[in-house]
């Protein structure tokens, strides 16, 4: 195994290299970068909450979905997913229409506000990495990359018994 900090040279697996260390070690590193993700969206024009940034986050992947696909892929009750979805209206970042075949249905999308604060979260999480990553050297870069690169490989393979 290579770790982020190896010159990329061949060398045996240490004590510190297995599966168990390296997970801990990523586990820091994820919640490292969590938190600067986090930061990121609270520092964009408009402060959202976390549910309401993966409300529109849902929506800008799921156009035109209805209040029970999004409660479902938020993983959120009914009422939750109308409230969130009425405090989302009322500041002007999504608006509801009924659906044109079901009229029973009202399909939610993003307005062209919702659609600049997420490209406006987006911009800040993007320089909040670069940031990040001019601070390592090339050579540390290149070894996280070739790292993240192996890990969505593996990830993308046959999954372990259980």
């Amino acid at each position: 195994m290579t770790r982020l900090d190896d010159s990329g040279g061949d060398r045996v697996e240490g004590p510190d290299d297995g599966p168990d260390a390296v997970a801990s070690e990523i586990a820091d590193a994820v919640e490292s970068l969590t938190n600067l993700w986090s930061l990121a969206a609270q520092e964009a024009a408009l402060r959202l909450s976390p549910h309401q940034l993966r409300a529109l986050l849902t929506l800008q992947a799921a156009p035109g979905l209805n209040l029970t696909g999004l409660a479902e892929r938020l993983d959120i009750g009914l009422p939750t997913a109308s409230r969130l979805c009425d405090r989302l209206e009322a500041a002007g970042m999504l608006e509801r229409a009924l659906h044109p075949e079901k009229r029973r249905e009202v399909r939610l999308s993003l307005t062209a506000q919702g659609r600049r604060v997420l490209d406006d979260v987006a911009a800040r999480r993007a320089q909040a990495l670069t940031v990040a990553l001019a601070a390592m050297d090339p050579a540390e870069r290149s070894a996280l990359s070739r790292g993240m690169k192996a890990f969505f490989a593996a990830q993308k393979g046959p999954l372990p018994p259980s």
